[in-house]
């Protein structure tokens, strides 16, 4: 794709795949659920012709990346310690890198800069806040209080039902219900509103060509490793006990949409605006809600999040 290139980087005894274009400082790219390093190739050709090294790996578990099989290898800290050693061999000299993150790849760009503030120079976040931890608040429990058993988190947590469910589905279905609607509610029975007789049509910000890029690659990987992140939320939440009070002090970009299902979920909003979310962050500099716009929030609008992170990051170098 127009002089993307692709390499294999050994990090954290594991293979992971990444994306690259350009010349410059490094602006490190991290996905979501259900997605790839493709979901940043608007950015990889905006930010490369603007003087950065544009780097979009696909996470563990994802994609061309190597998927070790079991659930406890996609804790916070396994992650992290892949994206650690991929940052010192993207720049040898300093070990210091910009960094972008939409959902999981946002969740966990809170928590690089929480661990190794020394890692990164900048942080544009999409989608997902940083999600204050609590030491008597597990996160799934208080999710399926809120939302109940069809809750996607709930759902996704024991090993093997939502997988077989998607598979009778099939995988084409279920990438382009993700990508076209993020569902919240999986009820047994019946996963998802549209009847399966009925056709999708895609969004205007996405082709069937690209559509089709995640639904071979998911053809290929299945999606049991990139659940796993989700089974590990509570691992995850006795491993964060250490750091509950912390700061954030990374200079950092906030942006999420208005239709996007995180700022919709009970207290998002106030957290954001009403002081918590800048208490937590201290160097948080500005917080974007982009109108009309949803969660892929980086190809719904591509031109207008490219600015964004370009407008952020140049004045750090």
């Amino acid at each position: 794709m127009e002089g993307i290139g692709h390499r294999m980087i050994k990090v954290n005894g594991i293979n992971i795949h990444v994306a690259e274009k350009g010349e410059g400082p490094v602006i490190l790219f991290l996905h979501g659920f259900p997605e790839l390093w493709y979901s940043w190739r608007h950015q990889i050709l905006a930010l490369s012709s603007m003087g950065y090294r544009a780097v979009a790996p696909d996470l563990r578990g994802y994609g061309d990346s190597d998927a070790p099989d079991s659930v406890e290898s996609y804790t916070c800290f396994h992650i992290i310690g892949d994206w650690v050693e991929l940052i010192d061999v993207l720049d040898p000299d300093v070990g210091k890198v910009f960094v972008v993150g939409h959902d999981w790849g946002a969740y966990m760009a809170w928590l690089l800069c929480l661990f190794r503030p020394d890692k990164v120079k900048a942080l544009v976040n999409l989608s997902v806040p940083f999600i204050r931890f609590d030491r008597e608040i597990k996160p799934v429990g208080v999710w399926k209080a809120v939302y109940g058993d069809d809750y996607y988190i709930s759902r996704f947590q024991e090993y093997g039902e939502i997988e077989g469910e998607f598979a009778e589905v099939g995988v084409e279905r279920v990438v382009k219900e993700y990508l076209c609607d993020f569902p919240v509610l999986l009820p047994k029975g019946k996963l998802f509103k549209r009847p399966l007789d009925e056709q999708i049509t895609l969004p205007s910000w996405l082709s069937e060509e690209e559509a089709n890029y995640y639904v071979t690659v998911f053809q290929k990987t299945g999606f049991t490793c990139p659940i796993n992140y989700y089974r590990n939320l509570g691992r995850n939440w006795e491993l964060l006990g250490p750091w509950v009070g912390s700061k954030i002090k990374t200079p950092a970009k906030f942006i999420v949409g208005d239709k996007d299902l995180a700022y919709s979920m009970p207290g998002m909003k106030e957290y954001i605006h009403n002081g918590g979310f800048k208490e937590d962050v201290p160097s948080l500099e500005q917080v974007v809600v982009m109108k009309g716009v949803s969660h892929f929030i980086n190809m719904e609008k591509p031109e207008e999040i490219s600015s964004h992170i370009y407008d952020f990051f140049c004045q750090f170098h």
